[in-house]
C-alpha cells in the first residue's frame, strides 16, 4: 500500500460513505481501475473510523443534546434499537459477504436497482414541516425501525448505506433533510461496531512493514473528506433532490456492466 493509494481510497472512503452511491462499490472498483490490488475487507473497515469520527465532529451538538436530555431522550433510545438488526445481521453474515459479494456484477445490479428505488423514494418526498423543536424528534418508532431494517441491505456492496437508508426515510414520510440525518446518526453504532472490529483484527494479525503510515493517512483523509460529505448532503437536502446521484448510479451501472462485457 503505497501513500497515494491511501491517500485515493482515503478521499473515495470518506465521499462516498456519506453520499448515496456505497462506498463498498467504489472501494472495490477504484483499485481495479487503477489496477492496484485489493487492498480488502478490514483496511475498508479501518477507514470507517475516519469516517466515524466525521459523523461525531458534524453531530456533536445533536449527540450532547441526546446524552443530556435537551433532545428526546426517546430518540437515543430509538436509535439504539434501530441500529440493533444491521449490528446483528453483519456480525452473522460479514465473513459470508467478504466471499461471495464483492464481484462487480453484484455491484453493478446493486447500484442500478438500489438507484431505481431511490428514485422512487425521492418522487414519494414530503416537504419539511415548521416547527419550534428539532425534526428529529418527530421521528417516529414505526418510521425509525423501518429505517433500521433497510440498513440490513447495506451489507451489500453497492447499495449504499445512506441511499437505503435516506430511501427508507422518505417512505416513511420524513422529509429529505430529516431522513438524512436520522440515517447518518443511525449510522454510528454500525460504523463504529464495523470499524472497531475491523481495525482490532488488523492489529491482532499485525500489519505488514510500512502500512501503518498509509492506513492511518487514509483514516485521516477519510475523516476530512467525509465531514465535507455529510454537511454538503444535509444542507443540499434541505432545498433539492435526489435525482442527481440517482442518475451517477445509473450510469455508473451502465458503465460497470459495459466494463464485465469487454473484459
Amino acid at each position: 500500500m503505497t501513500y497515494t493509494q491511501a491517500l485515493v481510497l482515503g478521499i473515495v472512503q470518506g465521499v462516498t460513505e456519506f453520499l448515496p452511491v456505497s462506498s463498498s462499490g467504489h472501494l472495490i472498483l477504484v483499485p481495479r481501475l487503477f489496477g492496484w490490488p485489493d487492498q480488502g475487507l478490514a483496511f475498508d473497515a479501518a477507514m470507517h473510523l475516519g469516517t466515524l469520527v466525521a459523523l461525531l465532529a458534524y453531530f456533536h451538538v445533536e449527540l450532547i443534546e441526546l446524552l443530556t436530555g435537551a433532545l428526546a431522550r426517546r430518540l437515543a433510545v430509538l436509535l439504539l434499537a434501530a441500529s440493533l438488526p444491521a449490528l446483528a445481521v453483519g456480525w452473522l453474515v460479514h465473513r459470508w459477504v467478504e466471499t461471495n459479494l464483492r464481484s462487480p456484477v453484484i455491484i453493478a445490479l446493486a447500484t442500478g436497482v438500489w438507484g431505481l428505488v431511490m428514485w422512487w423514494a425521492d418522487r414519494r418526498a414530503i416537504r419539511s414541516r415548521e416547527g419550534p423543536d428539532d425534526p428529529l424528534v418527530r421521528v417516529g418508532w414505526g418510521q425509525g425501525l423501518f429505517v433500521g431494517c433497510a440498513q440490513v441491505l447495506a451489507l451489500i456492496p453497492g447499495t449504499s448505506r445512506s441511499g437505503v437508508t435516506i430511501s427508507a426515510g422518505l417512505f416513511a414520510h420524513l422529509d429529505r433533510a430529516t431522513a438524512a440525518r436520522f440515517s447518518f446518526l443511525l449510522g454510528i453504532p454500525v460504523t463504529g461496531a464495523a470499524g472497531a472490529y475491523k481495525l482490532l483484527q488488523l492489529l491482532r494479525q499485525g500489519l505488514p512493514p510500512g502500512e501503518a503510515g498509509p492506513l492511518a493517512l487514509a483514516i485521516l483523509v477519510a475523516f476530512v473528506s467525509g465531514w465535507a460529505a455529510v454537511w454538503f448532503l444535509v444542507n443540499y437536502l434541505k432545498r433539492r433532490s435526489l435525482m442527481p446521484f440517482v442518475i451517477y448510479r445509473l450510469i455508473l451501472a451502465a458503465i460497470i456492466f459495459v466494463v464485465i462485457a469487454r473484459s
